[in-house]
């Protein structure tokens, strides 16, 4: 990734899979784009919360696959691996923060309410990049760099929210 954002060349949405990798649009804004695109994936789970987990569970790992090819392809398009407004993975890095305690501790607390606190566990974890988020950014190429580094922020975000709902549960 380049270091200085003034020479990102702007992203243009000019095919499917850009159309996916910048989150239909949402990772195209001019402010935090990786927060956009997480508002914008909490906005698409919150009805649908709801539905059969294992439906979930097969959803998302096709759009974790579909991600990871839309997200090698803006890259390669947009001139830069980890395009800022390229926000699948946070699409599907919010989806599994959800997940996890959705499928371990599932309706311990309101919906939106273990949404609201996904969204604000994984954006810390998907800021700060604690290990192991930032070594799968940098070792896995292309693609699946962009992406699991957010599944692991997710992962992070799940766990510890499941973990945390455990404790106040128990208390």
């Amino acid at each position: 990734m380049q270091d200085d954002p003034a020479d990102i060349a702007p992203a243009r949405v000019n095919s499917v899979a850009t159309l996916i990798a910048a989150g239909l649009g949402s990772g195209l804004s001019p402010v935090a784009p990786g927060t956009a695109g997480s508002v914008f994936a909490a906005l698409l789970l919150l009805p649908v919360l709801s539905a059969d987990i294992t439906s979930h569970w097969v959803a998302l790992a096709l759009a974790t696959a579909i991600g990871v090819r839309a997200a090698d392809r803006a890259g390669r398009e947009w001139g830069v691996i980890d395009h800022p407004a390229i926000v699948i993975d946070e699409v599907v890095g919010l989806w599994l923060a959800v997940l996890i305690p959705l499928t371990l501790i599932p309706k311990v607390i309101p919906e939106v309410w273990l949404l609201l606190l996904a969204l604000l566990l994984f954006r810390l974890f998907d800021i700060a990049k604690p290990w192991p988020v930032n070594h799968l950014e940098r070792s896995l190429p292309r693609g699946w760099g962009v992406m699991f580094d957010d599944v692991a922020a997710g992962v992070m975000a799940g766990v510890c929210l499941t973990a945390g709902l455990i404790g106040v549960a128990a208390a």
